[in-house]
């Protein structure tokens, strides 16, 4: 099943990351470009290589943020002060150190914002309650899953205990994939490549 799963998203990122790196094929004035952009984007012999093995590997391999914890008593317009102070996009919220909830910025725009007093709430009143979690040795495959099926952003992370260690966000999905692709990222000249149809007369 595993197996499975991992195939298909790997098929499905593959499609869109061929999207992004377009100008390995582009065609300019009816000539592929030129034999240095070429090489530019030759394939190097140590790159990682990106497979369906790859969504295998456990949630550990992520670089992921350590959680901000709340308490479900605190007030939806604290949680934000929050969130903005720290940058983030979520907060995980605790009860005698496990996981009871998630505060993400989909649940702000969707129950608060334009909400007349909504932000004087609790958080437990706005929470996504019980959200789906993994565990550290978890494959990624598991959490793309869920981000796909489910619609999520962020995906909490915890222990044996129940207890949040990290939160998986795209963010992070993306930077594991841009991993293996750092140097067509790198090489990738300041603006886009573009054919251009020059009118007759012109």
């Amino acid at each position: 099943m595993l197996d499975i799963q991992a195939k298909v998203l790997y098929t499905f990122l593959i499609v869109l990351i061929s999207q992004a790196f377009l100008l390995r094929g582009i065609l300019m004035n009816g000539e592929y470009l030129n034999d240095e952009m070429s090489q530019m984007y030759e394939e190097p012999e140590h790159r990682k290589v990106l497979d369906s093995s790859t969504f295998r590997l456990p949630i550990k391999h992520l670089k992921v943020l350590k959680p901000v914890s709340v308490a479900p008593t605190l007030t939806v317009r604290e949680a934000v002060e929050i969130m903005q102070q720290k940058r983030i996009g979520c907060v995980v919220v605790t009860e005698k150190n496990k996981l009871v909830g998630i505060l993400t910025e989909r649940d702000i725009l969707m129950k608060v914002a334009g909400v007349k007093g909504a932000e004087s709430k609790s958080v437990s009143e706005v929470m996504t309650p019980d959200p789906e979690v993994f565990q550290p040795d978890d494959s990624i495959a598991f959490v793309l899953n869920a981000m796909h099926v489910g619609g999520y952003r962020h995906v909490p992370v915890v222990d044996e205990h129940g207890g949040p260690v990290a939160v998986a966000s795209v963010k992070d999905i993306v930077g594991f994939i841009l991993d293996h692709f750092a140097e067509d990222v790198l090489n990738l000249p300041p603006k886009p490549i573009r054919t251009t149809d020059q009118r007759e007369g012109a």
